[in-house]
C-alpha cells in the first residue's frame, strides 16, 4: 500500500466514518484513480470503522505540518 497526497485528497469528501467497504464504494462512485481502490482493497477487513484518512495513513500531514502563517493572508 503507497499512499500520496494526491491519492489521500480523494478520500478528504469521504462520509466518514466509514468501513472498507464503503470507502471503496466512494471511490469508485467519485471517480478516484485505481491506485486509490487498490489501496483501501489492501486494507485489513475486520469490520473496522475508518474516524478519518489518519486511521488509514498515519502520517497524513496535518494543517499543523505546514509552516504556513494564517496572519500573512
Amino acid at each position: 500500500m503507497f499512499w500520496t497526497l494526491e491519492l489521500a485528497s480523494y478520500l478528504e469528501d469521504a462520509p466518514w466514518p466509514a468501513t472498507k467497504d464503503e470507502l471503496i464504494d466512494y471511490a469508485i462512485r467519485s471517480g478516484a484513480p485505481i491506485e486509490v481502490v487498490e489501496n483501501l482493497q489492501e486494507l485489513e477487513d475486520e469490520g473496522e470503522v475508518y474516524e478519518s484518512i489518519e486511521d488509514i495513513w498515519p502520517d497524513y500531514p496535518s494543517q499543523e505540518d505546514f509552516m504556513f502563517n494564517e496572519d500573512e493572508y
